[in-house]
């Protein structure tokens, strides 16, 4: 196999800080928030993951590309981060059934990345500063024009980006064996959560993230969900109004990570921007309505206000994170809703949490 030759690429931090490394992927720059992640596997699944649009990843396993990529590992149709950091790049690949290099994949997505670097280093950086913008170049070693270019790349907080990764089209998915009809607010949702409802006998009808509650309701669901996605919570406005919305039917309604959020403040309750995120395959979270705990698949970099979530009446707290309590879970008193602010469909990851799926269905059993 015929490797690349990699040329000399620039890592530009907002405040300053430059990296120096070799380039991978298509020969180019790209900007974005710069965040990193924690898991030793899985890299296909995280690059095509929408709520990762907008963003830099930083891989803290050693070396990425070495299993290649196939088709059936994808969460989306198109690779969705903005660049790859990484300490090694393999060009080959040892698995049999790969059907091709991560090189190929990233050249033909117009991936832009950087290697050889000390990602120890820069993740403990970004742990201490805080997550922040970054550039990648391959093409240009001009430091003044790269600030540039990166003053140009927008914040996180506040930006609405859901828009930009959701379906077009109404679409819908099931087994054969159709139990339940879910409707499916799609704000950059994963491949395999889909497959969790529908291998749940649930025929699911996607719709994209600007569609009113009335035509989702027209449809006559069992229930909602509301989907992952990336960007500020408290910038999908269309979406909270959706789900207020959706509240006063009294129907089951599941949200997952930005449909986590939203859910949150469409009670009222606030979210803010962390100072790094949860980004990894093993964040430990206890249940607190069962005292269990969970290794957990995580991806945000916003979370919901524990203290108004406290004083909240009808919002109670299901689930906490151990390394720094913030709130993974909530369920409301009065209605058939629930959320949680991780992924438990885990692709990739451990899969300690795909019970709440099937919470969701005993929901929508009760409530048929």
């Amino acid at each position: 196999m015929k490797k690349n030759i990699a040329t000399d690429a620039i890592l530009l931090l907002e405040d300053g800080t430059v990296y120096t490394g070799k380039s991978l992927g298509r020969i180019g720059t790209s900007g974005g928030e710069l965040c990193f992640n924690t898991g030793m596997t899985g890299y296909q699944e995280i690059f095509t993951d929408p709520s990762y649009f907008g963003q830099i990843v930083i891989t803290t396993v050693s070396h990425v590309g070495n299993y290649g990529v196939q088709a059936e590992e994808v969460e989306s149709d198109k690779v969705q981060i903005k660049g790859l950091v990484c300490k090694d790049f393999s060009h080959d690949f040892s698995r049999k059934t790969a059907e091709g290099s991560l090189q190929e994949y990233f050249e033909k997505a117009g991936v832009v990345g950087i290697c050889e670097i000390d990602t120890r280093a820069l993740v403990r950086y970004i742990r201490d500063k805080g997550a922040m913008n970054a550039i990648i170049s391959s093409e240009t070693t001009d430091i003044d024009e790269l600030k540039k270019r990166l003053a140009e790349v927008p914040s996180m907080s506040g930006l609405e980006l859901s828009s930009q990764v959701s379906t077009t089209e109404v679409y819908k998915l099931s087994n054969g064996e159709t139990r339940f009809r879910v409707a499916v607010l799609d704000l950059g949702i994963k491949k395999n959560i889909i497959n969790n409802l529908v291998s749940r006998g649930c025929e699911v009808k996607v719709f994209p993230y600007n569609t009113s509650f009335e035509e989702m309701e027209e449809w006559n669901p069992d229930g909602y969900f509301i989907s992952n996605g990336p960007g500020d919570p408290a910038a999908t406005t269309d979406a909270v109004l959706n789900v207020r919305k959706m509240l006063e039917k009294q129907k089951p309604l599941f949200g997952i990570c930005l449909g986590h959020q939203v859910l949150a403040e469409a009670n009222g309750i606030s979210t803010y921007k962390m100072h790094n995120g949860h980004r990894g395959l093993n964040h430990p979270v206890k249940n607190l309505l069962t005292g269990r705990c969970e290794i957990t698949s995580q991806n945000h970099g916003f979370v919901v206000d524990a203290d108004q979530i406290l004083n909240h009446p009808d919002v109670e707290v299901t689930h906490i994170n151990l390394n720094d309590n913030t709130i993974e879970g909530i369920r409301l008193k009065t209605k058939p809703a629930f959320s949680v602010q991780y992924h438990p469909e885990s692709s990739p990851g451990p899969h300690d949490s795909t019970y709440l799926f099937d919470d969701f269905i005993a929901l929508l059993e009760q409530n048929k």
